[in-house]
């Protein structure tokens, strides 16, 4: 029953994650600072409503059926039969340290939509996650069972991982009424780092490289019977086959991995026209790049965060954009597209998007025994609106604050961290330079205390290991669930200082964190900042409609 209820939440939040909007960020074993395999995941939905995914491990009988639902629509699609054992499922991690992420990149419509497959591709991750304890054998559990049951979703990337390799695997229907699938999957190497958002990443392939590629059988077979390509299998390119790159591919998607690989990399120069979209002829970005220096938690948590800070598309600054209101917000309305007057116009698209109904890092060690090398970062809104909390892959019940039954799409929760997140995001948005200080000193002394607090817990967490591995679960559970409420707590009181403090669009004065008052007890009177420079000259200069006219 547990699993049934952990099941039947997913279906409330994964309905929007297939659309273009996802981002995943790839962090080899070699290029991190502790030796983790890395991987992101930044699930921009458009306003959905997300519960944390919680399914228990179990036990199964033959004759026991998984039923499937398709994540985008709720429509029940079959059956398929279980396996006789399923692992501990946390997010986007299991038990034993494999974490599976993906963005949709849609691909030729040709095929895209025109399937009679059975397994969709939020089936495919979690069935991944229930049945696999590499990565490898999560790439087998899903490509096998794709090919078995046939594949329901559009062109989809996976980002496959667990603490010794990382994989992205990609797929896509051979439409046309067809079960069939076509799928590539390519090993980053341990010392580089990759990401993929809502474009297909993988070109030419070592064929031979069976260590570290795998490819479907009639992958390139299909592709010369639609007259997609012709050349020799060497110079095969899946990205180019299946999902030809436009301006929007490169610009609203690539451009985000061009701006992570920017932050790690020396010469990304040399890719930018690439991630511009506008030259044509652009060498494609590679899959992956050797960082400069070695990654930290803490660079990937800034990483998904970006807003294209200090580059040509920066919309983060006071840079004459239109766009960016009165408070510098970096941060733009959808659709990503619109029309003017004729023209057709866009908007930039950072990693960091008030679209996100949550942002995850996973982080898999394996120099820790699993049921804490296993470990998934989670923040329930926008990677830069909120704190992430640390959630083990062995812990028995979901935190509240991330499951909370009562709440949905249309019910709020002050129990709920969707949608006390949310509550204070929306505060922010709006006055961003104004309100986002608070936000980030919040954020940040959450980080900052959990990254001082993680290696003492560890050795806490193992030695209750070692002498009752029961007690030493709970312990982990109830940490994971204790710093899920201290979030909370923080950001409910983050949302009454924001509206006490900053009422009206005023401020009110403090002193060592006391709002000043006169010696009667009122509030001293409070300051008013108005608009900023740039903001004034540019109502300086329109007309003279606001000028006050000379005595």
């Amino acid at each position: 029953m547990n699993k049934i209820l952990s099941l039947a939440s997913l279906f409330i939040f994964m309905a929007a994650t297939s659309a273009l909007a996802c981002t995943n960020l790839i962090v080899g074993k070699k290029a991190s600072t502790t030796g983790a395999v890395m991987c992101t995941y930044s699930a921009d939905s458009y306003g959905h409503f997300a519960q944390l995914n919680f399914i228990p491990a179990a036990k199964h009988q033959p004759g026991d059926m998984y039923e499937i639902y398709d994540y985008d629509s709720n429509e029940h699609r079959g059956s398929i039969p279980e396996v006789a054992e399923t692992y501990n499922v946390v997010g986007h991690i299991n038990e034993h340290k494999v974490s599976i992420m993906e963005t949709t990149f849609g691909g030729r419509h040709e095929v895209e939509l025109d399937s009679c497959g059975l397994i969709d591709y939020g089936s495919l991750m979690y069935l991944g996650l229930m049945r696999a304890k590499t990565a490898r054998e999560a790439i087998k559990v899903m490509t096998t069972l794709a090919e078995t049951y046939g594949y329901a979703s559009e062109g989809e990337s996976f980002s496959v991982c667990d603490a010794d390799e990382a994989w992205i695997l990609e797929m896509i229907s051979q439409g046309h009424g067809s079960k069939k699938v076509v799928w590539v999957a390519q090993r980053i190497p341990d010392d580089a780092i990759s990401g993929h958002a809502n474009q297909a990443r993988i070109r030419q392939v070592n064929l031979k490289d069976k260590e570290n590629v795998m490819m479907s059988k009639e992958c390139i077979k299909f592709a010369r019977k639609m007259g997609w390509f012709d050349g020799k299998d060497a110079e095969f390119s899946f990205a180019d086959t299946y999902a030809p790159a436009d301006f929007s591919a490169r610009r609203i998607c690539d451009a985000r991995v061009w701006s992570f690989f920017n932050h790690h990399v020396k010469g990304m120069d040399k890719w930018f026209p690439w991630a511009e979209g506008k030259q044509k002829d652009a060498e494609p970005m590679p899959l992956w790049f050797i960082p400069d220096h070695k990654v930290s938690l803490q660079d990937i948590q800034a990483d998904m965060r970006d807003h294209f800070e200090n580059t040509p598309f920066a919309i983060d600054v006071a840079n004459g954009d239109p766009g960016k209101g009165i408070y510098d917000m970096p941060y733009r309305p959808t659709p990503l597209y619109f029309e003017h007057n004729g023209q057709k116009l866009f908007n930039e698209r950072p990693i960091s998007t008030q679209q996100a109904s949550f942002s995850i890092i996973s982080e898999l060690r394996a120099d820790l025994p699993r049921e804490i090398g296993s470990l998934l970062w989670w923040g329930n809104d926008d990677g830069n609106m909120v704190a992430y909390t640390p959630l083990f892959g062995c812990i028995t019940k979901a935190p509240k604050p991330y499951n909370t039954p009562d709440a949905d799409d249309a019910t709020f929760s002050m129990d709920n961290a969707f949608w006390v997140c949310n509550w204070v995001s929306n505060m922010v948005y709006p006055r961003y330079s104004m309100l986002f200080p608070e936000l980030k000193a919040v954020r940040d002394s959450i980080d900052n205390s959990l990254a001082q607090d993680m290696p003492k817990f560890q050795a806490k967490a193992m030695e209750r290991l070692n002498s009752n591995h029961d007690n030493g679960v709970e312990f982990i559970t109830n940490y994971s669930c204790q710093k899920a409420d201290e979030m909370m707590v923080a950001w409910k009181k983050l949302a009454e200082k924001i509206i006490v403090k900053y009422n009206d669009m005023a401020v009110k004065k403090e002193e060592n964190g006391t709002y000043k008052r006169t010696k009667h007890g009122w509030i001293v009177p409070v300051d008013r900042p108005g608009y900023s420079e740039e903001t004034k000259k540019a109502i300086a200069n329109y007309g003279d409609r606001y000028h006050v006219p000379a005595e």
